[in-house]
């Protein structure tokens, strides 16, 4: 089974801290682990991103799938965007009025 190297939640409510695990790719976000690699802060200023570059490598070699993010964040490229809910703006096209019939005499 395939391995990859992925970003898993911790923290707490609305403060969120992310591991750096190599995981089997099946398991779920916050399941089991292989291996912790590092970790991502993004709530200290500026965020925090630490790792294990010997076991990165070594996980890589193995023939782990880095994910996106973290590679970006391996790059330094990553911009976190916190999640801001609510009502997304919807543009509402005005529909043309309808042409009002002409009245009937009796």
């Amino acid at each position: 089974m395939s391995v990859s190297i992925r970003l898993t939640r911790t923290g707490r409510k609305n403060l969120p801290s992310y591991r750096v695990v190599a995981t089997q790719t099946r398991t779920k976000r916050d399941g089991k682990f292989l291996d912790i690699i590092g970790f991502y802060n993004p709530s200290t200023i500026p965020a925090s991103f630490d790792y294990d570059k010997k076991k990165f490598q070594e996980w890589v070699s193995k023939g782990a799938i880095v994910s996106d993010a973290v590679k970006k964040m391996v790059e330094g490229k990553y911009e976190y965007t916190k999640y801001k809910p609510g009502k997304e703006e919807v543009t509402k096209e005005v529909a043309p009025a309808k042409e009002e019939a002409p009245e009937q005499t009796a």
